[in-house]
């Protein structure tokens, strides 16, 4: 398939009703995605990323796009939605807004401090818009990180609440992964993400729980942990959910921390320093962006 020529626009992805789009290196294959910003990033990461989460993405799937066989190029529509009545705030797309933005077939929606769980105008819309994309464009494809995997689980009838006990999943952890996840990020057992929530999805969506999905959909939960039974959710050529994060680097997990601790959400500074000491480790977010990527571009019919 041959890439769009689509100029970027010269709006900023955060506070603007306009979509900002990074247009792709010329390959013979590509990858369209619009990535919702469920949040602002720390203004340090905005000055080092030169953006905010969508460029995070951006930079992610591009450098793995390289790696993919054959090489994918990346196009990446970022949209804030973020509807809090402050002067940066965004806008939650209608379905048609969507269909406007041209070839969409992934969506992406990033992390973010409020709760997927919560009663704002907004977080509604972006439940609705899920359900009303889910019904009406079969052809595209979710992946949601972290407040994304909760949200999109919630528009599926899934319960989010808090953790019991309100506990902290942060930084550093490794995920178990069932047979479905081995397949899906290509290795063994489990694979190692930095976290950051203290929400977590109860239990997984179905037809139980939806009109959305049938009973014949195959719904899989990818991997756990202790703390978090669905870590993970996938649905062939429909679903990829990660409840871990992918692009956050030492100096992100540092800053989305302290980020948590200011505005009170994580109340014991030691639980805050001691995940911090995991913040230089290695992890596999590559290697999970590298296979919601492959998601995105077609390549999971033979998962099962």
């Amino acid at each position: 398939m041959a890439p769009h020529s689509t100029s970027a626009s010269t709006s900023d992805s955060n506070g603007s009703n306009s979509p900002h789009t990074v247009s792709p290196a010329k390959h013979e294959e590509y990858v369209r995605i619009l990535v919702l910003e469920t949040d602002d990033v720390h203004p340090e990461t905005r000055d080092r990323k030169g953006g905010g989460f969508g460029h995070v993405f951006d930079e992610l799937f591009k450098k793995v796009g390289k790696k993919h066989d054959p090489p994918l190029s990346v196009e990446t529509v970022m949209k804030y939605v973020v509807e809090d009545g402050s002067e940066k705030a965004g806008h939650v797309p209608t379905v048609q807004e969507i269909e406007e933005m041209g070839d969409i077939k992934a969506l992406l929606l990033t992390g973010s401090m409020w709760d997927a769980h919560g009663d704002q105008e907004w977080i509604k819309k972006l439940v609705k818009l899920v359900q009303d994309l889910w019904r009406h464009n079969p052809s595209i494809r979710f992946s949601g990180v972290c407040f994304g995997h909760q949200l999109l689980c919630r528009a599926l009838g899934s319960k989010v609440d808090a953790t019991p006990d309100s506990v902290w999943e942060l930084a550093h952890t490794a995920v178990q992964l069932t047979p479905v996840g081995e397949q899906l990020f290509r290795t063994k057992s489990k694979v190692h993400l930095m976290q950051m929530h203290s929400d977590h999805v109860v239990n997984a969506p179905s037809a139980s729980t939806t009109s959305l999905l049938s009973p014949t959909d195959a719904v899989h939960v990818w991997g756990s942990t202790g703390t978090t039974e669905v870590q993970g959710m996938y649905i062939r050529e429909r679903l990829f959910t990660t409840q871990g994060h992918l692009g956050l680097d030492r100096d992100m997990v540092h800053s989305q921390v302290q980020m948590r601790v200011d505005a009170g959400s994580i109340k014991d500074e030691a639980v805050a320093q001691e995940a911090l000491k995991t913040a230089d480790r290695e992890h596999d977010g590559e290697v999970v962006a590298a296979a919601v990527l492959r998601f995105f571009h077609g390549d999971d019919k033979d998962i099962e």
